[in-house]
């Protein structure tokens, strides 16, 4: 069965919630507590997702220039995923290298190499690219 997307319902949606580019917090909030309601309801129409899509396009721009993230480094990156996984550096000793150099990688002095990596991507199930600089 196709839905068909039903103009009128779609502009009084938009008369509802009138969706602009997100200048402040509060616009920021209130936007969000929209996109919330569209998000976890679970009979959304057609005209309903098509505004929530966009507002969430509209919330991604405002967080992109807001509460814009560095990217981690690859260290962090391991350190964040032995902590998630609870998993111990030592863990990591025959694997990748002696105890020294597993020490050098997590404390940072050392570079992960493209061959470690790839140890490290296998064991995690993660992409080996997130282990390289």
């Amino acid at each position: 069965m196709t839905l068909t997307f039903d103009r009128a319902i779609y502009t009084d949606l938009l008369s509802q919630f009138t969706p602009k580019i997100i200048e402040t917090e509060e616009e920021y909030e209130q936007t969000l507590d929209v996109v919330e309601s569209l998000a976890f309801n679970q009979s959304r129409t057609v005209e309903q997702t098509a505004l929530y899509k966009l507002l969430v396009l509209l919330v991604e721009a405002y967080e992109a220039e807001h509460y814009a993230m560095s990217e981690a480094s690859p260290i962090e990156v391991l350190n964040h995923i032995l902590e998630a996984s609870n998993t111990k550096s030592a863990d990591l000793v025959g694997l990748i290298g002696s105890s020294s150099v597993v020490q050098e990688i997590v404390n940072g002095t050392r570079a992960i190499s493209e061959a470690e990596a790839k140890i490290l991507s296998d064991r995690f199930k993660v992409s080996p690219s997130l282990f390289i600089e």
